[in-house]
């Protein structure tokens, strides 16, 4: 089987799994999953060709999954893929692009420049602003965060990409009571620990109560949540923002999926304020039901996101366009950007107007 042939039988097989979403049962079914034993060989000597490669994996994985891209799905905060956006991943996997790089992939950095501008539009926020396209929500937050930490220890004199943290001020860490796991684990990750967070009590909704804040020391982030995982409801963005700001405080915002709400005149009540933050974090796979996995970090300071992602090596091309690698943890990663720039074309004349 060819090339061509193979992708055809591709696309048919991933047609009729999607014609099956309203038939099927939305979770794999026993029998379903009990197949998926025969996934389970010994690393073979010989090759597989690639039609029979092909077959296992619909006949024996496409039964087992759950029908999240059908409309009967309402577990978690999960959407599935629009029509056009999975089209564009499939052009987007056969373009096989490093999006590292403009100079190695023009199409890559320019579908993120103009992703970019379009999504500082719809969140209205400044045009200037640094912004990176990442796996998801939790990179999302990591990303802004470590500009967060850069930025914070710079104000107090302190070089935290030479130096690291050995020694390092103290930065006070404040969370909403209620605040997602995946962004305590960015915080993990970034060296600021998990526990030694300072939790803010929060209202019946899940919200932080401003009025429950403590006295902040710098250096500083508030961290505050626009969409609560559990109840859908959003910090009070004014009032927070307005005393971290006044203590000279960093704040960022985990959007995971509230930011969108800036895309509906009806819902843009819930966001407001919140352009007032320092940082962003929030994901296309869900409200813009772009394909997995593409989480978006935004950052008011541009530069104090690329100095804290700088790719310091000589061999790479030094570029006069945007650099997408200066802006995210990765060097190498996929033009994921290609479906998430074919669902913003396809909305194009429906962005703001979701009512």
């Amino acid at each position: 089987m060819n090339t061509r042939d193979l992708l055809e039988n591709t696309a048919a097989r991933s047609a009729s799994y999607l014609a099956s979403m309203d038939r099927r049962a939305v979770a794999s079914t026993s029998e379903a999953i009990a197949r998926l034993k025969e996934l389970e060989i010994p690393l073979p000597n010989h090759s597989t060709s690639p039609e029979q490669v092909l077959a296992l994996l619909d006949e024996v994985g496409s039964p087992a999954t759950s029908a999240t891209a059908g409309s009967r799905y309402f577990g978690f905060v999960i959407g599935g893929s629009l029509p056009a956006a999975l089209a564009a991943n499939w052009l987007a996997g056969a373009w096989d692009q490093n999006a590292g790089s403009s100079a190695i992939s023009p199409v890559a950095g320019r579908l993120e420049e103009v992703a970019l501008r379009w999504l500082l539009e719809i969140f209205g926020l400044p045009a200037d602003c640094g912004g990176g396209f990442v796996t998801g929500g939790t990179m999302a937050n990591f990303t802004a965060l470590a500009a967060a930490r850069r930025a914070v220890l710079q104000r107090v004199g302190w070089d935290v990409d030479s130096q690291g943290l050995f020694g390092a001020p103290l930065i006070t860490v404040v969370v909403g009571d209620e605040v997602h796991p995946t962004l305590l684990k960015s915080l993990g990750l970034l060296g600021l620990g998990r526990d030694r967070v300072l939790r803010v009590p929060c209202d019946g909704q899940g919200r932080m109560r401003a009025d429950a804040l403590p006295k902040l020391t710098l250096p500083c982030i508030v961290c505050m949540q626009a969409g609560n995982v559990n109840t859908g409801s959003f910090d009070p963005a004014a009032d927070v923002i307005t005393q971290a700001h006044d203590a000279g405080a960093w704040v960022h915002v985990d959007g995971a999926f509230g930011l969108w709400a800036k895309a509906a005149p009806s819902l843009t009540n819930l966001v407001a304020g919140f352009e007032k933050a320092d940082s962003w974090a929030t994901d296309a796979h869900k409200w813009l039901n772009v394909p997995y996995d593409c989480g978006i970090a935004l950052v008011r300071d541009a530069t104090a996101l690329r100095q804290a992602m700088a790719v310091t090596a000589a061999y790479l091309p030094q570029e006069d366009s945007r650099t997408p690698s200066y802006y995210t943890p990765e060097l190498s990663r996929r033009a994921r950007c290609g479906s998430l720039g074919g669902t913003l074309f396809a909305r194009a004349q429906r962005i703001g107007r979701i009512d």
